[in-house]
């Protein structure tokens, strides 16, 4: 591949400098890749919900297959934005590699049990600085991945500012339930900056979180084709989706004429018996449906990652967010889905309320060893309950479907567990 003036040292910068190893064939975007690929909060992604509890069906999407699923789109997005050509001139292209490892890594935070675990971790953790999906992926490429010393992976700027979503601090939005950085990040949002202060128009909240790179923008439309078209798959082979419920769904709704026809495509797909194919054809357009628009802002001086937004064709975005709605509506507001919602919110308290009370606000013996002793040492060198708090979240968080579902056990269930048992 041809050197690329799109990128420049600004982008490549690391908090801690990368000692150069020899016959180094990897350019620091692959390198971010490849750590991301070979780290155990990846792989874990494997047994966590994205629709349906993981291990349900051998065929459901997990948390992982969307990562790939969302990294092979971003990949064909840089592919046809280079194709195109135009504004970005000879030798210079959004790198597919940077944007595969945000896509790879931007669900890395998610809890188990999806959506719900992530707000019942946030109720729970309001005391001691909240809980929020895309924080604790910052968290864990920054800390807690390879955790000697707790480092985490080292990452780029340009990744870590393709990750971030969201750039407000909890402190200046404290009322919100998401989309908000732990108060502790904000020398990680400032590294990602370059220790450019946001202009006074980017005020807290929604505003300063749409300011986003080219890559997190093609990250974050990449994710959204991922789940409005899969998710949708999903719901269907698993019979949450039907064409009777979505004709009867569309009746009580008041659709445009361009949202009538995307239900009437999906029932023909469905009655036809080619959902996947039907739908595997709308990423294609989805992909298509992008193209590069210059823009100005406070970082464009710094990195070309700020000179350009990703403008989407309004019909292929009304589309994504039909399908979203329909999935929402017919799938995870089905009786079926919110009680596995209601009873991993009733899991994942007790076993929070367990540990709370033996680690972070102490109320049993000492004695007691409920988590691992490298996390009980670093608990008890810790110097407030927010710190011990954090690292009790992290446990929970980083938990897979079923082993939550085994901790629990373990602790509440008297006919469970042995010592045989996997720890």
């Amino acid at each position: 591949m041809p050197a690329n003036r799109f990128y420049s040292s600004f982008d490549f910068e690391t908090s801690d400098p990368r000692s150069a190893q020899p016959g180094e064939y990897r350019n620091p975007f692959q390198i971010d890749r490849d750590r991301i690929i070979h780290s155990s909060a990846f792989r874990r992604l494997q047994s966590k919900t994205q629709v349906f509890l993981s291990g349900e069906y051998d065929f459901y999407r997990t948390r992982l297959t969307h990562s790939i699923e969302v990294a092979q789109i971003g990949r064909s997005i840089c592919a046809w934005l280079s194709q195109q050509g135009g504004v970005l001139g000879d030798d210079c292209f959004i790198d597919p590699d940077l944007v595969e490892s945000a896509c790879l890594s931007h669900d890395l935070g998610h809890p188990p049990f999806g959506h719900a675990g992530e707000r019942t971790l946030h109720e729970l953790m309001k005391p001691y600085g909240g809980f929020e999906g895309n924080a604790q992926t910052l968290r864990i490429l920054t800390q807690t991945l390879f955790s000697e010393g707790r480092a985490g992976m080292n990452p780029t700027r340009a990744l870590l500012d393709g990750v971030l979503k969201y750039k407000t601090l909890r402190a200046e939005t404290p009322d919100a339930k998401n989309h908000y950085l732990y108060d502790d990040q904000e020398r990680w949002l400032d590294f990602t900056m370059g220790s450019q202060a946001f202009p006074a128009e980017l005020t807290p909240g929604k505003e300063r979180n749409g300011f986003k790179s080219i890559e997190c923008q093609i990250m974050d439309w990449a994710d959204d084709t991922a789940y409005s078209l899969n998710d949708l798959a999903d719901g269907i082979h698993a019979g949450f989706i039907n064409v009777t419920k979505v004709e009867r769904w569309a009746a009580e709704q008041t659709l445009s004429s361009d949202d009538s026809s995307g239900v009437e495509f999906l029932c023909k797909a469905m009655r036809d018996g080619r959902v996947e194919g039907r739908l595997n054809r709308l990423i294609g357009e989805c992909i298509r449906a992008t193209k590069l628009v210059p823009t100005a802002n406070f970082l464009s001086q710094s990195t070309k990652r700020h000179q350009f937004a990703l403008q989407i064709d309004p019909v292929q975005r009304r589309r994504a967010d039909l399908h979203k709605k329909i999935a929402l509506d017919l799938v995870f507001l089905s009786p079926q889905l919110q009680q596995l919602d209601h009873k991993a919110d009733f899991i994942l308290k007790r076993v929070f309320e367990v540990l709370r009370d033996r680690y972070i606000e102490p109320t049993r013996p000492k004695g007691l060893h409920l988590m691992p002793a490298s996390i009980e040492k670093e608990i008890q060198q810790s110097e407030s309950a927010s710190q011990r708090a954090r690292l009790v979240c992290d446990w929970i968080a980083n938990m897979t479907d079923h082993f939550a579902f085994r901790t629990y056990r373990r602790l509440f269930d008297a006919d469970f567990g042995s010592i045989t048992d996997f720890v």
